[in-house]
Formats: C-alpha cells, structure tokens, sequence
C-alpha cells in the first residue's frame, strides 16, 4: 500500500514529486531543501539552512507518525566539502545515538541555490 505524506509544515515539492511516500511501514522522504514554508525564503548560512532542512524533515515525520528514532538512511548533498562540518554539527543535534546510516556528497549544485539538502528514510 503507498499513502502520499504531505503537511503545509513542510515546503511544498517545486516539482513533480511528493514530500514523502508512506509504502507499508517505510516512509521515503523526498531530499529537503532549506525552504521556511511560512516565509518561502532560504536562510543566510549553511548552519541556519541544515537547522531549516532538519525542521522540514521533522514536520514530515511528525505527519506521518514517525520520529527521527525511526530513521534508517540518511543522503546528504552539500554545495560544497567545506560544509561538511557545519552540516555535520546541526545533523548531531538530532542524531545523538543509535544514528541512521547516511551518505554525504557534494554536488555541483542544488535547487534554488541551496546549501544543503537531505533525503531521509524512516522504517516502524
């Protein structure tokens, strides 16, 4: 059974795509790009965009009944290497023990001339 996870929490997808995909007890999150969904606008700064992406990631958890203990698999995609450790710092704060496993590249560029962006799959 697949159920499409959305929440006005959460930036809405600037294409064809779902913020999320619930298919039996995995929940696939689409990669997450620092949007405010009450402003629209991108924060200054790989720090405040990681803070951003991980509080869009959560109002998508939270949607669909899941938390971040439940994450299994991260993808990171960064604008560059140097925000590897930045990234890094925030992504800790909500991943203090039992960590998902995760992948962390850079990439030549994201949309919107974002930072970071990070894809995430939880399992129940």
């Amino acid at each position: 059974m697949k159920k499409i996870i959305n929440t006005p929490k959460a930036p809405a997808a600037i294409g064809p795509y779902s913020q999320a995909v619930l298919a039996g007890n995995t929940l696939y999150i689409s990669g997450q790009v620092p949007i405010n969904p009450e402003t629209g606008k991108i924060p200054e700064g790989i720090t405040e965009q990681t803070e951003q992406v991980m509080k869009n990631i959560k109002a998508i958890l939270d949607e669909a009944g899941f938390t971040f203990d439940d994450v299994v698999k991260s993808t990171c995609l960064l604008a560059s290497m140097d925000y590897f450790k930045p990234m890094n710092e925030v992504y800790a704060k909500y991943y203090a023990k039992d960590c998902p496993a995760r992948a962390a590249f850079a990439v030549q560029a994201l949309p919107l001339g974002a930072l970071v962006e990070i894809e995430t799959i939880a399992v129940k």
